[in-house]
């Protein structure tokens, strides 16, 4: 499925699409021509089910965000939030079974990115949850600099967005040497 030229101009425009999961039979190839037509464009699926297959498999197609038509308004707009900020919206049990699967998985005959203290600074406090502006905040330097950080992380870790960032961190045990205060010198 491609979308028709006037249309794809269109997405040009946009950095969020909201697509309901029961208007369409041909969900997984309309998210494809919308990442086709706009590589940035950030999608969120509304659908019936909290199946967490079915959501896993729509946030593993590209989406970066799922919701359940019974979400509330509050719902809906921080979901909206979180994805403009480049991190996914899903059900927690559904992001904890993503990361407990990226943990159970071992990393084959790959060594482990080297990363700057800095970088080790913005991972840990991506780890704990916090949006790219309280990164920016908590570590005193401008939002444009967290962003850039965030997104040599995910190339040196081998990933396309924060949550993924987060789980393979986890799986790699890239923060594991480094104390709660920040010093990584800890067993040198």
């Amino acid at each position: 499925m491609a979308l028709d030229q006037t249309t794809a101009q269109a997405v040009e425009s946009l950095s969020l699409v909201v697509i309901d999961a029961t208007c369409t039979e041909l969900l997984f190839e309309l998210m494809k021509a919308f990442q086709e037509a706009q590589p940035s464009v950030r999608l969120i699926v509304v659908g019936l089910t909290e199946e967490h297959a079915y959501v896993e498999r729509v946030i593993g197609a590209g989406a970066k965000g799922y919701l359940t038509h019974n979400a509330s308004v509050n719902e809906i707009r921080m979901a909206i939030a979180i994805v403009l900020d480049g991190s996914v919206w899903a059900p927690r049990k559904v992001l904890a079974r993503l990361i407990e699967r990226g943990m159970a998985e071992q990393r084959k005959g790959k060594k482990p990115p080297v990363l700057t203290p800095r970088e080790k600074d913005v991972l840990r406090k991506l780890g704990t949850g916090s949006s790219n502006k309280e990164i920016a905040a908590e570590l005193a330097i401008d939002l444009s600099a967290v962003k850039a950080h965030v997104g040599r992380l995910m190339r040196k870790v081998g990933v396309t967005n924060r949550t993924a960032l987060s789980v393979e961190a986890a799986r790699q045990r890239l923060l594991d040497d480094l104390s709660a205060d920040g010093d990584d010198t800890k067993g040198l």
